[in-house]
């Protein structure tokens, strides 16, 4: 494996990501009233304003939803990575709680037609973006200290950003709305 900056922040990232989704899943066990409650939050926040009968619309707000939360993750560097973290952190809570919540009333094979098809572009999306994040934040802190140009660093993770997660963010939003729903019928 590589030992580039952006490969160990990628980890560092997927990591957040995956722990805090494994605290949202317990959370979500030993008290399902705050599963239920996040659920019902991301229904009227998120879900309700994507969900339509034209699948291209559905596209375009899921494509506009994931780019906006791509770039807080991204920029939230600018914040010393607080922002990077608490949005990448409180993603991986809300999954997780929804997948045990939807897992009470569906089978496994649901969950993943449900989250794989386009998850396999989205989350890596957001890890990428997360990443970018924390290399951002670094390179502030690093600057703070006199060993960094951080606007030639953004720059550079900027172009990172357009070629990586903006590509996977359009794809992640096709399959979404018009492969996943296909999907989850075969297996509902």
């Amino acid at each position: 494996m590589s030992n580039s900056p952006l490969t160990n922040a990628i980890v560092i990232t997927s990591l957040l990501l995956f722990a805090t989704l494994t605290v949202g899943w317990v959370g979500s066990v030993q008290n399902p009233a705050v599963g239920e409650s996040l659920m019902k939050l991301f229904e009227n926040e998120v879900a309700g304003q994507m969900m339509g009968d034209n699948p291209f619309d559905m596209c375009i707000k899921l494509f506009f939803n994931n780019i906006e939360a791509c770039i807080l993750l991204f920029l939230g560097g600018a914040s010393f990575g607080i922002l990077t973290i608490f949005i990448m952190s409180l993603n991986g809570i809300v999954i997780g709680a929804i997948m045990e919540i939807i897992h009470k009333d569906h089978s496994w094979t649901f969950i993943a037609a449900a989250l794989l098809p386009h998850g396999i572009f989205e989350i890596p999306a957001f890890i990428i973006a997360g990443a970018l994040g924390i290399l951002l934040a670094q390179s502030l802190i690093s600057e703070w200290y006199g060993g960094a140009d951080t606007a030639g660093e953004a720059r550079n993770l900027a172009r990172i950003f357009l070629l990586y997660v903006l590509p996977l963010v359009v794809i992640a939003a096709c399959v979404e709305a018009f492969i996943t729903p296909v999907i989850i019928q075969l297996v509902a």
